[in-house]
């Protein structure tokens, strides 16, 4: 864990319990959001190249 993050987290252990469940749950949600985007844009490369190739030689 880096230093910044564990600084984040222990600011956020001194929070009421209701804003850190809320603060938590915003992390996750973020974090798999981009794991969902990562996810698409990984599978979606080949549809991306192609288009690419089609706009350049118009």
């Amino acid at each position: 864990m880096t230093t910044l993050l564990e600084m984040a987290f222990k600011q956020a252990s001194t929070l009421p319990e209701v804003d850190q469940n809320v603060l938590a749950k915003w992390v996750l949600e973020e974090l798999h959001s981009e794991a969902k985007w990562q996810k698409l844009f990984a599978e979606s490369e080949d549809i991306l190249e192609k288009l690419a190739d089609e706009a350049i030689e118009r």
